[in-house]
């Protein structure tokens, strides 16, 4: 078995209660809004919104490769501001490319106001080579783009999510 971590961090202006509110705990209407020509919607098919909320992203034809991704959230801390999901379906590269493949985000004050965005995807496969690690190297790429889709948003609309 092949497995890896892949670690990224980015800094934004936007406080960290506004990013949790708008782009995680609000994840499901707000970025399907933002990003249609990428993602058709976001359904909650199983929970509240909390633990052990399943939900289901499905994407335009603009992604080739598949039109749905299912995640379980495992860790969801509302004032540590921590959200932890697996991938739990083979819509996506999983049962194809890699065995399994969970994300983790923390969100941290910066100094200056904003936040501090850490995120950690850990995944294996059973490919030998550069595959599983392209396979979670694109997945950071998705997440990282949808986060930075919402901090302009709420850069640009200071009154939303305050």
């Amino acid at each position: 078995m092949v497995g890896g971590t892949i670690n990224d961090e980015f800094v934004s202006p936007v406080p960290p209660a506004r990013l949790w509110r708008a782009g995680f705990r609000d994840v499901r209407v707000l970025v399907p809004k933002l990003m249609p020509e990428v993602i058709v919607s976001i359904d909650i098919l199983e929970g509240d919104g909390g633990v052990g909320t399943i939900k289901k992203f499905n994407f335009t034809e603009v992604i080739k490769d598949y039109r749905f991704v299912t995640d379980r959230v495992e860790v969801m801390d509302d004032e540590k501001h921590v959200l932890k999901y697996v991938v739990i379906n083979e819509g996506g590269h999983l049962g194809t490319k890699i065995n399994s493949m969970s994300c983790e985000f923390k969100i941290d004050p910066s100094s200056d106001g904003g936040c501090v965005t850490k995120l950690k995807i850990i995944y294996d496969s059973d490919e030998d080579g550069p595959t599983a690690e392209a396979c979670a190297a694109e997945t950071k790429e998705g997440v990282v783009g949808m986060v930075k889709v919402v901090f302009a948003y709420l850069q640009a609309n200071p009154d939303a999510y305050v």
